[in-house]
């Protein structure tokens, strides 16, 4: 069985043509464009903002045109994390899919689901000729991964209905109705390139192989972060031996928990078998503190030819006490909402940049504004002290809970109506656009719900085929459910 042969049909026959189009955050071209030839195609009128950002626009079908009109919303971009076995370019291949059992998977990279799978959604709504529904405005969104762009940029003309259904969940049969707010924090190091003394042994140590995640929905597993990792072992050898720092490198994007972290270093020539000894013994630590949520974690010291330079000592002492001291994780659950995490952080990534930069990007939720704001300022200041230069971004506002939501109402009847349950009503720790539509337009009432799905910006990214099916046909009664204009 393959993607093509998956029900409910419609859907997955657009989700399969928008894993052939290239949709990294910030590169989103190629999908807008296939959205505007799908709406030509579809004589459907839409529109498209200075940002980016389109409104493909359907009318009522007869008997619902006293509806209110109701905004369908997905954002088109997708996280690009891929195994550094796996051949893969983002900006050009397609994602190649596989279903195991009950789960729709990719070949070693991130399948996008997030949030393509509403994508594909709100593409089956607009073509269906078989259902009832009041007037949809489908609102694609560009970047939300990587700064929520198009939210923050969406214009204030684009929109003129009144209930906006998120499809950018993912827990079937959960009904999300706030959010967090986050803030990115930035964090530079300056260094001198030195060269290494002669007699000094070269080796490239590799942490691997964990799971990573969604730094908001999976930040309270406590999953291993490979960068957390890989400074406790260089803090380890860097109290014992005269230390050269040479490259370090880990994480990719801020909202994903790191996966994978490496440094090449050198150290006197005469301790190249402790180092190997200091490894296996610390390994055996991690282990048995991680190795039942992090089974396929691996550590792999190897032999590197000599590197011309180095950081300066100084710089890499500073530098790895520094992310040492640095907090990651959970720092608070809510007082309000049993089993919600309400304030949390993420060592995100540690890259070498040109002019002798080395860029550390962290990032910060919570569902309290002056603790998301508490937060970024510890991190700050661990880093500060550290001599590094630190900056904040913009930041994007939670989504408050609404106990008198129509359309949350209307969602959960429809659920228990269909499936003779109840649907959970839940806020998530991780953001959402929600919070910055209201905004533009504070009259909308808003509800999120989607299929469910594991391993979010990561590779081992997945999504239950036989949760689709109840998601649609959830969505469907919902908006032949929709209340009728005021």
């Amino acid at each position: 069985m393959d993607i093509t042969d998956l029900k409910p049909a419609s859907l997955f026959h657009y989700f399969n043509e928008i894993c052939q189009v290239p949709r990294p955050s910030k590169k989103e071209e190629k999908i807008l464009a296939y959205l505007i030839d799908f709406a030509k195609k579809h004589n459907l009128e839409y529109k498209q903002d200075k940002i980016g950002n389109i409104v493909i626009k359907k009318p009522a079908t007869p008997g619902y045109e006293n509806r209110q009109t109701t905004i369908l919303q997905s954002h088109v971009d997708m996280v690009c994390e891929k195994n550094n076995d796996v051949k893969h370019d983002f900006d050009k291949d397609p994602i190649e899919t596989i279903v195991e059992g009950d789960w729709l998977k990719a070949k070693g990279t991130t399948l996008g689901a997030d949030n393509g799978i509403g994508v594909a959604t709100e593409l089956a709504i607009l073509a269906a000729d078989d259902l009832e529904h009041g007037p949809i405005e489908a609102l694609f969104t560009i970047d939300e991964e990587t700064g929520l762009t198009g939210a923050f940029e969406l214009a204030d003309d684009m929109l003129t209905g009144s209930i906006l259904l998120n499809l950018d969940s993912e827990d079937e049969g959960e009904l999300f109705i706030g959010c967090s707010g986050g803030i990115d924090s930035v964090a530079e190091f300056e260094y001198q390139e030195v060269e290494v003394p002669q007699g000094y042994f070269f080796f490239k140590v590799d942490i691997k192989g964990l799971t990573g995640g969604h730094s908001g929905g999976d930040i309270h597993l406590g999953l291993g972060n490979a960068n957390k990792i890989l400074t406790r072992f260089l803090n380890l050898l860097n109290n014992k031996y005269d230390l050269f720092l040479c490259s370090i490198h880990g994480g990719n994007l801020r909202n994903a928990i790191p996966r994978e972290a490496v440094a090449v270093c050198a150290i006197p020539e005469k301790f190249k078998h402790d180092v190997r000894t200091d490894l296996n013994v610390f390994a055996a630590e991690i282990e048995d503190e991680l190795g039942v949520i992090e089974p396929n974690m691996k550590f792999v010291l190897e032999s590197e030819k000599p590197q011309a330079k180095a950081i300066d000592q100084d710089t890499t002492r500073r530098l790895i006490k520094t992310l040492y001291a640095a907090p990651h994780g959970v720092k608070a659950m809510s007082q309000d909402i049993p089993g919600l995490v309400e304030t949390s952080t993420n060592l995100a990534s540690i890259k070498m940049k040109p002019g002798n930069i080395i860029r550390i990007e962290t990032s910060q939720r919570s569902s309290i504004l002056s603790s998301r704001d508490d937060m970024a300022n510890t991190v700050r200041a661990a880093f500060e002290l550290g001599g590094a230069k630190v900056s904040h971004g913009e930041g994007y506002p939670g989504w408050k809970p609404n106990p008198h939501s129509e359309i949350v109402e209307v969602t959960a009847e429809s659920y228990k109506r269909l499936f003779n349950k109840d649907a959970e009503i839940k806020a998530i720790h991780a953001g959402l656009e929600c919070g910055l539509f209201l905004t533009k337009y504070p009259h909308l009432d808003m509800v999120s719900f989607g299929p469910t799905m594991r391993g979010v910006h990561s590779p081992d990214e997945r999504l239950q085929i036989s949760t689709v099916d109840l998601f649609w046909k959830h969505l469907v009664d919902v908006l032949k459910h929709i209340p009728a204009k005021k």
